[in-house]
């Protein structure tokens, strides 16, 4: 005193606290005093007059130079500054220890926002409190996290906007969320156009891609179950604000990493990240996180992508079909049918296999890929007619019927050879009904099972239009082939006069009888006779029974318009009976003696104008 001038008490006390911390080597996982020192810092305050608030703010102020995010240090914390905050709610602090209280508090809210901003990233044994390494992700609150929210309330109006909004953006987890983007950064380089070119990088870049959504799926699920600890006011709602911003930062890593290496097809692991995006944005619906502009949308996501591959693979099919030109000669499938039909629908097969994974989640695209499905099948056909087209040119429409009568007239003195149903035919029309009993059918099957799950928003597109027009062109373009092959074979017949029904009809006596007329029939019936023959040769034995209970109503048909234009004679009558009769026996006994028991009883049933015709008779 004598040397110094007058003590200040708090100057003194300041010493001790001193001496007292390096005596006890006071670090960060060494905080509270005891023992002989505590009691003598005591009785130094309680001398001097130092106030209770000045030796708690001293002390928490050496705290605050060594502080870590951990449950000891922040309960301290916490018990040293509750009687304080107290002391200045009633203003009984001296200016001094106002003074030291703001510096203090300057130090406590950069502690908080450490403990907040690394919620997840909290090491109780750490030195520093943190963790060192990006470890696995916590399912529970840090004990830290308790005590960080007690000092938070106390230090700020935790009902206020303002306090909110702070305590918002420390648990925003940026820095969590950048540690798992990083693992992806190297896909986003702008020089990396020549990195995607082997496919084994390009798997690997989606796979990564897709465990980043699963992480930060599992990040924010995490969250959640932080949140239902209840440890957070009622005002903060942990998931939504941490699902906000991982919501939001995936979306434009996902943008831009498709951008950088765009899926060129459906393909496996694109299909994976497609499913593990689309699987994110459920799983944050059905965690009732609200959504938030410029979050994941995987529709919006895949869209333009999804609409390129239907593009892709409808152009894919149907230059296939463009260098299809002639048949496969000698070579058929084992249904004889065209390889080319065959492999362009395994193709559609394959192709609609791989759009499962989009049409089970989004079934609005069925529409376009059932336009896309229609043209390539459209195609198909045009090619099939196109290859085929020499063998069908008979059969079509083409020479104008007063042409074909002049073409008659000067023939007819020469000898005409009777059309004969080619091989190739066959094949061309066991190829239709396969693809209108078996491959179109399938396809269609394969999208209405789709179909049940389609809400359609404009009404003037109903799912299935496009699939039943070409089911109608087929059944159409396949009942005119086979009409034109039973029209062909009757004019065989029609083309001799020995062999012209309504001839031999006409040329009935009143005293012949069914010999007489069987007589005079056989040319006929042994013409009828070879081209059945010929017609089971060929084809399929439903399509050779199709087109003999064709010829065999055709024939049927003469008959019938014979009796309509003569129904005053009963001669003709009874020379139509018998011709009946034997046209019956004939196709009845061939296509039994050709197929056997594979004949179903309908086929020997007679056909319509041959029933008509018998009950003129009767």
């Amino acid at each position: 005193m004598l040397q110094g001038g007058p003590v200040v008490e708090t100057i003194i006390y300041d010493l001790v606290l001193e001496a007292t911390m390096r005596a006890q080597h006071f670090h960060s996982k060494n905080l509270h005093i005891h023992g002989h020192w505590k009691w003598l810092l005591n009785e130094f305050a309680d001398y001097y007059g130092v106030t209770d608030a000045y030796t708690k703010l001293r002390y928490l102020s050496f705290i605050m130079n060594a502080a870590t995010p951990t449950k000891e240090c922040l309960e301290l914390i916490y018990e040293l500054l509750l009687p304080i905050m107290r002391a200045r709610g009633e203003k009984n602090l001296t200016r001094q220890e106002r003074s030291i209280l703001l510096d203090c508090e300057d130090q406590i809210n950069n502690l908080l926002a450490t403990t907040f901003e690394n919620y997840k990233s909290l090491d109780e044994l750490s030195p520093t409190g943190l963790t060192d390494i990006f470890g696995p992700i916590p399912e529970s609150a840090a004990p830290a996290l308790m005590p960080a929210v007690q000092i938070f309330t106390l230090l700020h109006d935790i009902l206020s906007q303002e306090a909110q909004n702070i305590l918002r953006n420390h648990l925003q987890a940026t820095k969590r969320c950048r540690r798992h983007m990083v693992e992806t950064d190297e896909f986003m380089s702008s020089n990396g156009d020549g990195l995607y070119a082997d496919p084994m990088t390009i798997s690997t870049a989606y796979l990564k891609m897709k465990m980043l959504c699963m992480n930060i799926s599992n990040e924010i699920q995490a969250d959640i179950k932080i949140h239902n600890q209840h440890i957070f006011p009622s005002s903060i709602d942990l998931p939504n604000i941490a699902a906000s911003l991982y919501s939001t930062e995936l979306c434009k890593r996902l943008r831009g990493f498709l951008a950088a290496c765009p899926p060129s097809k459906p393909s496996q692991h694109v299909a994976e990240l497609l499913i593990a995006t689309a699987d994110f944005e459920r799983d944050l619906e059905s965690w009732n996180i609200r959504p938030v502009h410029g979050g994941v949308v995987s529709k919006d996501l895949f869209h333009d992508y999804i609409m390129v591959w239907i593009q892709d693979t409808r152009l894919q099919l149907l230059d296939l079909c463009k260098t299809e030109k002639v048949p496969w000669l000698d070579i058929c499938t084992n249904c004889a049918t065209s390889p080319f039909v065959e492999n362009i629908y395994e193709q559609i097969r394959k192709g609609i296999n791989e759009y499962e994974v989009v049409i089970s989640r989004w079934p609005q695209y069925l529409l376009a890929l059932e336009n896309a499905l229609a043209d390539i099948e459209q195609a198909v056909f045009k090619t099939l007619e196109k290859q085929y087209n020499e063998i069908l040119v008979p059969l079509r429409d083409g020479i104008p019927k007063i042409l074909e009568k002049q073409v008659q007239k000067l023939t007819r003195r020469q000898p005409t050879s009777p059309y004969v149903v080619p091989s190739q035919l066959g094949i061309f029309l066991n190829t239709v009904k396969r693809i209108l009993e078996v491959l179109h059918p399938g396809v269609e099957d394969f999208l209405k099972c789709w179909a049940a799950c389609l809400t359609i928003e404009d009404g003037n597109i109903i799912f299935g239009e496009q699939m039943n027009g070409i089911t109608v062109t087929l059944r159409k373009k396949y009942k005119k082939y086979m009409q034109a092959i039973v029209e062909k074979l009757v004019s065989n017949a029609q083309a001799n006069r020995t062999t012209r029904l309504k001839r031999i009809l006409k040329e009935t006596k009143e005293a012949e009888g069914e010999p007489e007329i069987r007589d005079r029939m056989q040319t006929l019936c042994l013409q009828l006779t070879d081209s059945i023959h010929n017609l089971h040769h060929v084809l399929a034995s439903r399509i050779f029974v199709a087109i003999c209970r064709g010829l065999w109503d055709r024939m049927g048909q003469i008959v019938l318009s014979f009796l309509e234009s003569r129904k005053e004679n009963r001669i003709w009558y009874r020379g139509s009976d018998y011709a009946l009769g034997i046209l019956d026996d004939l196709f009845a006994s061939e296509m039994q003696k050709l197929l056997g028991n594979s004949l179903q009883d309908k086929d020997l049933d007679p056909p319509r104008a041959v029933i008509e015709a018998r009950s003129i008779l009767c």
